[in-house]
This record gives structure tokens, sequence and C-alpha cells, in this order.
């Protein structure tokens, strides 16, 4: 990284950023493992299909032939469900980049077999600030959509499990400041 107080541009960011646009903040979330009960939930819940399709194969080759093998899709959507639920919060993030500018925050994603992602966000007067006290904290600042299992759901977004929280929240705030002005 480099050197945000001298005013360079880190490789990449050329054509990316408005004109006078300058970078204020970069880091990376934390990318320890959180257990939360909507873990537990997804976990309990894949290791019970798992083990439904496990007993469903045990008892098809009883039968002889190769029928059993069907089950086997079955088992490993099983078994992706309860460590995906588990882990994959944590494998995001450290596949995740922060960006702050005085105008916008930055979100990049490098996720193998999805590719990679920029996504940016306007920090206006308007813009709700959430600042979440976990250890470490998270700033919350804007909604989207997503799409889930059963239909559509609202998910916020921001720097996520970031050591430096309460200073880029500072920064946040004065940016929203300025905009009032």
């Amino acid at each position: 990284m480099t050197d945000l107080a001298t005013g360079q541009l880190p490789d990449g960011w050329e054509g990316l950023l408005d004109k006078d646009e300058r970078i204020i903040w970069q880091g990376r979330p934390g990318g320890g493992f959180e257990f939360r009960i909507g873990n537990a939930v997804g976990a309990v819940f894949g290791l019970f299909f798992a083990g439904f399709a496990l007993f469903w194969m045990i008892m098809a080759s009883m039968a002889g032939g190769f029928f059993w093998m069907f089950g086997l899709l079955h088992f490993f959507v099983g078994l992706g469900i309860a460590f995906g639920s588990v882990f994959w919060g944590a494998w995001k993030r450290r596949h995740s980049w922060y960006t702050l500018t005085d105008r916008r925050a930055f979100i990049a994603t490098d996720i193998p077999f999805k590719g990679r992602s920029l996504k940016s966000y306007p920090i206006t007067a308007a813009t709700t600030l959430d600042f979440v006290s976990d250890d470490p904290a998270s700033i919350m600042f804007a909604r989207e959509m997503r799409r889930g299992r059963n239909g559509s759901y609202e998910a916020q977004v921001g720097f996520e499990r970031i050591a430096d929280a309460p200073e880029v929240y500072r920064m946040m705030r004065e940016i929203q400041e300025l905009k009032q002005e």
C-alpha cells in the first residue's frame, strides 16, 4: 500500500476515481472466524441433510447395484451447506479490500470462480452510518437487495470487522459534514 498522505495514487486506481477525488484510507477486514446463531442453523440443517443422504445411501446400497450413488450429490450438498454457513463469511473477508475516498466507499473482492468485483457507495449527508461495536468493529453504510433461497432480502453493506473502525467512522462523519455545507 502506498503512503496516502503524499497523494500518490496506488496502482490499479487510474481511471476509477473522479477528478480531484483522493483516497484517504485503505484497509482489510479481519479474516477471523465468527460464529452466530444464523451459522448454527445453517450448520445443523446441512448436517441433517447430509446425514439423511448418508442413511439413504446405506439403505440403497443394501439393494445392490450402483443406485446408492445418486445420494452422493445430496450428501455433498449437505456438507457444503453445513461448512459453508460456518466458514463462508471469514473466507469472503479474507478475499476483500476496503477503500475510502473523500467521496465514496469502495469494497473490492476477488473470489475464485466468481471473479473480481469492485463496488462503490457514495457517502452523502443522507448516508446512514451504523457503527457496530463488535471486536473488531464494523461500519455499515448501505443496503442492497440480494437473492436468497426463498426470494430476495435486504442486506447491510459496509466495512466489516476493521481494526481502526473508530478512526474510519470519524473520517466518514467528516465527509458527511463537508457534504452538508
